[in-house]
């Protein structure tokens, strides 16, 4: 470990990663390291998580593809300095913003989503020109396996390494350690977290064709990601008790259609990733109060680590399924008596990651964005956001911060630099007694009007 830091330092101070050309090539080559290895990764990501290859292609390889030609396209006008807007007080003068990479970076990424999590940081940390130190998760050990075979082949093996082996990363507890053990150097962090996202449903299940793709996408953004192992899955959803059967009976419907209605005979639906998170999932099922909740689904195929499509109607709130993310295929159903009360119910829990309101109330959006406080806000859909390489991902509070995707991602590995240029002419001496108070009231009045200002810097009249 010792070894391969010092020689990614030393490749960095060489300057080799700060050339455009490097960059280029490097995010050239791991596109061809995806599409050359397609079916190599499908083998990996069934055999950790049982992804079928449709989600596998959605959910993982489409998603490093599409990122890394994004950042190709745009990387000269990511790392071309940005004109910075100068007062006439510093004229004559010029200024600009400067992208420097920050160094050496390390990315912990994690087992539900082995490839992407892994890849789509490293195409951020490439295009902003550091080198890397990839650390993939040892809870999916076949696509560990991969990366740690195959990035040597492809990419600039002094700059950017990979190592197995060590503690997951992806919770609040683990993200303190990674932070306290960063502060005593003053690294900078950026942790996603995840949490309890919740999806708000308002009273449009009123309307059946509305219902029909609200039921759709919940059930798309719950048990579509890794069988609801994901960060931005819908932990749980809040309707009024009026509509809660509706919404149960169309759920119910879609997960048929999705995924079958036998344990036995599931399809495109991913498996737990070990023992150790199954028989926690089975766990929060065993409170007799919970388990009195379940109103659809609930079985568990133990041998294959497979759990069904399970839907819970009003769990205690006390319960710990209400209490801690489930990352699960578990879906609580919380009924409220007016929809409006979702903001209050979601403000008494730690922030989410995102927050998915299914709502065409104008009003009711505005309290949503103005009343709650969330990663991010996507309403009438699921997942989507992730998909945007044009928008920031990341948490805030319990849920994480910092932020990466796209252009996200560039300004995260980089460091803004300022810079100021200034001329040494026009400069001239005083003309009048430097009278301390005359000065200061000059002063004053320099900075109060701008063009005055001017006149100070070019008498000289700066000095004390």
């Amino acid at each position: 470990m010792e070894e391969s830091i010092a020689e990614l330092r030393e490749t960095f101070r060489t300057g080799t990663t700060k050339s455009v050309s490097w960059r280029k090539k490097q995010l050239r080559a791991l596109l061809d390291l995806v599409n050359e290895n397609e079916d190599s990764i499908f083998q990996a990501l069934d055999q950790d998580l049982g992804k079928s290859r449709v989600e596998s292609y959605r959910d993982e390889i489409g998603i490093i593809k599409k990122s890394a030609s994004y950042s190709l396209s745009c990387l000269d006008k990511w790392m071309a300095p940005k004109k910075g807007e100068l007062p006439l007080l510093f004229f004559p003068a010029k200024a600009e913003v400067m992208p420097e990479p920050l160094g050496v970076v390390l990315i912990f990424s994690s087992w539900n989503f082995p490839i992407t999590v892994a890849l789509d940081p490293l195409i951020g940390a490439i295009s902003a020109g550091n080198t890397v130190l990839l650390k993939p998760s040892e809870l999916a050990p076949a696509c560990m396996s991969f990366l740690t075979q195959t990035i040597p082949r492809y990419l600039d093996n002094k700059a950017i390494k990979v190592i197995g082996g060590g503690a997951d990363v992806g919770s609040p507890r683990v993200g303190r350690l990674v932070l306290t053990a960063a502060a005593k150097y003053l690294t900078p962090v950026t942790l996603e977290l995840g949490g309890k996202c919740p999806a708000i449903v308002d009273n449009t299940l009123s309307n059946p064709s509305k219902a029909k793709v609200t039921a759709k996408r919940i059930v798309g953004g719950k048990w579509g990601p890794c069988t609801g192992q994901a960060c931005i899955a819908i932990d749980y959803v809040l309707v009024e008790e009026k509509l809660a059967s509706t919404l149960i009976e169309t759920v119910k419907k879609y997960i048929k259609i999705f995924y079958g209605d036998n344990l036995k005979e599931l399809k495109s639906i991913s498996r737990i990733v070990n023992q150790l998170q199954f028989q926690r999932l089975v766990n929060l099922l065993k409170d007799p109060h919970v388990a009195a909740s379940v109103v659809y689904g609930g079985s568990v195929d133990e041998e294959k680590l497979v759990i069904e499509p399970t839907i819970l109607l009003d769990p205690p709130l006390d319960s710990e399924i209400m209490n801690e993310e489930i990352f699960g295929p578990l879906l609580p159903i919380i009924t409220l008596k007016n929809i409006e009360e979702s903001i209050e119910f979601i403000n008494s829990k730690p922030n989410p990651l995102v927050i998915y309101a299914f709502t065409e109330n104008e009003t009711f959006k505005k309290r949503i964005l103005s009343e709650t406080s969330s990663g991010s806000v996507t309403f009438n859909d699921s997942m989507v956001q992730f998909l945007c390489d044009s928008l920031p991902f990341g948490g805030v509070g319990q849920s994480g911060f910092g932020r990466y995707h796209g252009k996200y991602s560039f300004d995260t590995f980089s460091h803004e630099k300022s810079v100021l240029h200034r001329a040494f002419y026009p400069e001239l001496e005083p003309r009048y007694p430097p009278w301390t108070n005359f000065k200061l009231a000059f002063l004053k009045l320099a900075y109060a009007l701008d063009y005055f200002g001017l006149i100070l810097l070019m008498s000289g009249f700066r000095k004390s």
